[in-house]
């Protein structure tokens, strides 16, 4: 039985993604899109989603995707961002967040006043997420690799948290069949105890007056419903009943005492099975007053920096070099990461000797387009030639020329000479 407020969709959509870019810039990446036959239509839930209705190619080698202005993502996978829903300007803690999709999303809905940090145990999904963010150009993010359920961070802080758990899967069963069978209801036991853990972390975390939302992939009601009871009987959070979105069909809660939690009908919605629930944390949110002051927001490229780059893009913040690579951190994580925090910001680029390289997909740094400084593309295939391989003829004499489509910032060019190239470094 589905909820009241909900509808039956009735066939199965294409793929859906969401815009990364600034909203100002939206259009311009549609044009890219058209201009590859694309063809799609708003998702009903999020101004920055769409779903896809003529694909000429895969979505993943759209040049959209390649230079990160869109993500691609379940619909279902959309919604724990909407749904927790952090204020412009928030801090926000992802507590197992690779490989980033719903960070990156975060990121945009935070604001560049926000801060997002997004904590993943395994190297290997750490190292996806890193790329991950990088390619969509998530700024204000900063990166760690801690077990989830012992972070080394003050209690109280985060406004706002998300903890989109490991689970079993059972809800991307239609894609990923084998999720039934490895994780067969007597096999879950383990995952169980570390959600109940990690959610124990969260509370914790979450600042007075802040909003927690716990989330899954799966339809098992000991992961879901039943987490959700041993959280508000075990700590001094209360449910937040959620709203459902538009576009969505829902299953009613497998519990009756839990009314306004989420159970997503994967097969009416065309969609993952999907889990969400929302928390607060009682008491008056934080003032200024009782946190430190951020630092002065002063964003610099120290030693020789090339010209042709516009620290404009970047949110108030700071650079900060270790060896040779240079990382920015937005003003806000200054708050909340103690000085003994292993942590990583976002790659600006690196050095060589004392020459700064900014690096290729930090579009952020981009200037608006002039001859002067880059190569602005009229035709998807002339960016399907430099991302080949092919070079272009050029006179320009800055070493890393800006890349656009139509005004559109892509990335930063490597100039070899009179030979124009793309690499992705």
């Amino acid at each position: 039985m589905n909820q009241r407020g909900t509808h039956t969709l009735k066939e199965r959509p294409g793929r859906s993604f969401r815009f990364t870019c600034s909203e100002d810039e939206i259009p311009l990446v549609e044009e890219l899109l058209r201009a590859q036959g694309f063809t799609f239509e708003a998702e009903p839930f999020s101004p920055l989603c769409r779903r896809a209705t003529n694909r000429p190619l895969p979505l993943g080698s759209s040049l959209a995707a390649y230079f990160g202005l869109i993500y691609i993502q379940d619909r279902s996978s959309m919604l724990p961002p909407l749904a927790l829903a952090p204020a412009r300007g928030s801090a926000v803690l992802d507590m197992c967040a690779s490989p980033g999709g719903k960070t990156g999303f975060l990121a945009q809905l935070a604001g560049p006043g926000g801060f997002v940090l997004a904590n993943e145990l395994s190297p290997d999904r750490l190292e996806t997420l890193r790329r991950n963010l990088i390619r969509v150009s998530a700024a204000t993010v900063a990166t760690c690799g801690y077990p989830g359920q012992r972070l080394p961070l003050e209690g109280g802080w985060f406004d706002y948290i998300l903890c989109d758990a490991p689970c079993s899967g059972w809800g991307t069963a239609e894609k990923n069949p084998k999720a039934l069978t490895v994780w067969r209801e007597d096999k879950v036991a383990p995952l169980i105890g570390l959600q109940r853990t990690l959610l124990a972390e969260a509370a914790r975390l979450l600042a007075p007056g802040g909003r927690l939302l716990y989330s899954t992939c799966t339809t098992n009601p000991a992961e879901n419903e039943d987490q959700t009871r041993t959280l508000l009987d075990t700590t001094e959070l209360t449910l937040a009943p959620l709203t459902p979105p538009p576009g969505f069909c829902f299953h009613e809660p497998a519990r009756p005492d839990l009314a306004g939690v989420l159970r997503v009908d994967g097969e009416a919605s065309a969609a993952q099975g999907f889990y969400l629930a929302a928390f607060t944390k009682p008491g008056p949110p934080a003032t200024a007053e009782t946190k430190p002051p951020p630092p002065a927001p002063a964003p610099a490229i120290p030693g020789q920096a090339p010209p042709g780059l516009d620290l404009s893009g970047l949110p108030p913040g700071v650079t900060q070099r270790f060896d040779h690579r240079l990382f920015y951190l937005p003003a806000r994580a200054h708050e909340f990461l103690p000085p003994t925090l292993k942590f990583r910001g976002y790659q600006l680029g690196a050095y060589s000797g004392e020459t700064f390289r900014v690096q290729a997909r930090a579009r952020l740094l981009l200037p608006d387009y002039s001859p002067d400084l880059g190569l602005n593309a009229e035709t998807p295939e002339t960016l399907a030639r430099l991302i080949s391989g092919q070079s272009l003829e050029t006179t320009l004499d800055l070493p890393r020329p800006g890349l656009y489509f139509r005004n559109l910032r892509l990335g930063f060019l490597t100039r070899k000479g009179p030979r124009l190239l793309w690499s992705d470094r």
